[in-house]
């Protein structure tokens, strides 16, 4: 229980995300199959009804039906579960592959008592080593992406920087000019204001002796 519990939380929902794909698998197939016909009638047999009870066996169909959905509902829930919590989506996908086909093996041996020959498991083996090899593939894709990403943001953050910086000393400047400017018409305004003042020597003579 320990060692359930130290596992990533992705893990155990691809884990349980697969097991629900076969177990839906499982219920698809007793909906059309020949062994509900046999399982209706031994049903109908301990209910003390016709062994040929139409009633008991389409109902019978119409619950393994309802409960093929309700499996598919809860398998793609566990999947999108599992691909919010990982960190890769290549990773929950193998781990849902291997489980799914796993389980549904050996579903159909022991529901359906389909024999799983030496070829059988080869080919699921050759497909599982082939998604972890896929797997492996994109992981490396993707930590390179991340590498991408980190530097070109990091491009972008420093010219942002630049820019910001550019903008600032330029606004700084234009307030300099606009002080020169200021004190420039201030001083103006001031020399023109003391000429006014200036008595003129035309206008008011000198008083004679």
């Amino acid at each position: 229980m320990d060692f359930i519990r130290r596992q990533p939380l992705w893990l155990l929902l691809s884990i349980s995300s697969g097991t629900c794909a076969a177990i839906n698998g499982v219920f698809a197939k007793l909906t059309t199959t020949s062994l509900t016909t046999t399982l209706a009638s031994q049903l109908s047999t301990f209910l003390r009804l016709s062994a040929s009870n139409t009633f008991i066996n389409v109902l019978l169909r119409a619950a393994f039906f309802g409960l093929n959905l309700l499996f598919n509902l809860a398998m793609w829930t566990l999947f999108t579960a599992a691909l919010t919590r990982a960190s890769s989506a290549t990773r929950v996908s193998i781990v849902n592959v291997s489980v799914n086909f796993m389980v549904t093996a050996l579903a159909g041996w022991a529901v359906f008592g389909e024999l799983l020959k030496g070829w059988w498991w080869l080919g699921a083996a050759l497909l599982v080593v082939g998604n972890v090899v896929i797997g492996m593939g994109r992981d490396d894709e993707d930590v390179g992406k991340k590498k991408t990403r980190d530097v070109v943001g990091a491009g972008l953050g420093q010219a942002e920087g630049e820019r910001l910086l550019g903008g600032e000393r330029g606004r700084q400047e234009e307030e300099e000019d606009g002080d020169v400017i200021d004190l420039g018409e201030e001083l103006v305004r001031t020399g023109d204001g003391s000429k006014e003042e200036e008595p003129d020597e035309e206008d008011h003579p000198a008083p004679k002796r």
